[in-house]
């Protein structure tokens, strides 16, 4: 299956479409206000230790303190026994690495493993072995990349690897120029190390635009195509120094029109932050993000079987299947995932659901569990997070409802103000109450509502006024006493 990558270059950000049979499965957006962290490297400093989290915060200069959890050092890898407060004390400095972009309230997370990715390999400077990539599944292959790596490796040296996918049809000489390079950048990061105050970064991740040439592009991928001069330009250097065989797949885009329009990828963002996702059988998804996990419910809508009912429901679960892993991917949604396929009574349309909804997994990169059918007919599911997910990226809670999606009726905020309103009057004595609040409550204290209204001033004894305040929302009101 051929793929294009479309990259989006302005002062502001950089964004990244990946695009099969010309339909965007992956959208990757980078601000210049706010980096991804994952991947650099700091000088931390402790600045509390918690032994009954197995834990400690690390200081590496962001608003808040990073967390490092004591199965992520790795002196505690070597000697499994000691507790957190025997390996840190608070002010010590060590060199830690984002495994975990901060995400909503809670900190970067972070490891002490150094690992440094590269466009082959991945440089693991602090082990010892060879690892390959899951992604290579033949036997056979992995360990004739071991054995090769094993054999090209110079004796000065020192440290593990991990094979990557994109290594299987690479050359000696591209593993060699690739196993000089995380050397050069390690030697490097040790020698600023010793010097470096705490707080300072020693290492930074390639920026999204690189990041694509290194992560995103595999031997079907047909075109890239980047609508800035200058980005064109470094890719085109990048690829020279590094990766030959993806230079002839640059292009630089000139035309009048945006490039993310042409291609139509800004309504694929649009609707990438629609609760609603509509399927082309008449059926559709509703995708409910939060705090804990996401939530993924199937309906048939409108489609109707040509055959039966249980012909229409299996039909719209596979293409759900399809439809929630792409979804998965445009929206990089993370953590627990609770899908809902419409009740299916046939055990064979089950598996044929869970079999087809896998296989549409396969091209995601992220680390993923699923579960089998629970016995309540949901599909379980993790995906790893390591950044937020679209969504939180571009948008932000709804200071109206809060993030709730409701709002209270008007009727419900003038019940409301009335009990308020017997409250103050048997605590204060005032000449007037005066309410303050919308336009939609005032109103309907003036029609629906002006008998309720007359009878509490009657029963207080006071007159009550209404004024409207133009920036009030349905749900602010105020009680003035006059």
């Amino acid at each position: 299956m051929s793929e294009q990558i479309l990259i989006n270059i302005t002062p502001q950000e950089t964004r990244v479409a990946v695009m099969q049979q010309g339909v965007v499965q992956e959208l990757h957006i980078e601000r210049a206000s706010s980096y991804g962290m994952v991947g650099n490297i700091y000088q931390g400093r402790v600045c509390r230790v918690l032994p009954g989290m197995q834990s400690a915060f690390v200081e590496i200069g962001l608003d808040r303190a990073a967390f490092l959890h004591v199965a992520d050092i790795w002196q505690q890898k070597q000697d499994e026994e000691k507790p957190i407060e025997k390996i840190l004390f608070e002010g010590q400095t060590l060199l830690v690495q984002v495994i975990k972009d901060p995400i909503g309230t809670k900190g970067a997370r972070l490891s002490t493993q150094m690992s440094i990715a590269g466009r082959l390999l991945v440089y693991l400077p602090q082990e010892s072995h060879i690892g390959i990539s899951q992604r290579i599944e033949a036997e056979q292959e992995r360990e004739l990349l071991r054995s090769k790596l094993q054999q090209l490796m110079p004796s000065e040296v020192k440290g593990g690897f991990i094979v990557r996918t994109s290594a299987e049809t690479a050359t000696d000489h591209e593993l060699l120029a690739d196993i000089h390079y995380l050397q050069r950048i390690w030697s490097r990061i040790g020698e600023q190390a010793k010097t470096a105050a705490p707080q300072t970064m020693l290492y930074h991740e390639l920026n999204l635009a690189l990041r694509v040439l290194r992560d995103f592009v595999w031997d079907e991928t047909d075109r890239i195509i980047v609508d800035s001069r200058e980005t064109y330009g470094k890719l085109q250097s990048f690829s020279a120094n590094y990766m030959s065989n993806v230079a002839s797949r640059l292009e630089h885009y000139q035309g009048e029109r945006p490039l993310f329009d042409l291609y139509l990828v800004e309504d694929e963002i649009e609707k990438a932050l629609s609760r609603k996702v509509e399927l082309k059988s008449g059926g559709y998804l509703i995708i409910d993000q939060t705090e804990a996990l996401t939530t993924i419910d199937v309906n048939t809508g409108g489609f109707v079987g040509v055959r039966n009912f249980d012909d229409t429901i299996y039909k719209t679960n596979l293409e759900a299947a399809h439809a929630i892993a792409r979804q998965l991917r445009l929206r990089n949604l993370g953590g627990i995932i609770i899908l809902d396929f419409i009740d299916m009574e046939n055990a064979e349309h089950k598996t044929s659901v869970l079999e087809e909804f896998k296989k549409a997994l396969a091209r995601d990169r992220t680390r993923m569990t699923v579960s089998g059918f629970s016995t309540l007919g949901l599909v379980e599911m993790t995906r790893k997070r390591t950044r937020e997910s679209l969504a939180h990226v571009l948008c932000e809670t709804c200071p109206t409802c809060q993030g709730r999606g409701e709002l209270k009726t008007a009727q419900t905020v003038c019940y409301e103000i009335l009990r308020e309103l017997l409250r103050e009057a048997r605590q204060y004595s005032a000449r007037e109450f005066r309410i303050l609040g919308s336009q939609q409550v005032i109103d309907l204290f003036l029609d629906e509502e002006s008998q309720s209204l007359a009878q509490l001033a009657d029963f207080i004894g006071k007159p009550i006024s209404l004024q409207v305040e133009t920036q009030y929302t349905q749900e602010q009101y105020d009680i003035v006493l006059m």
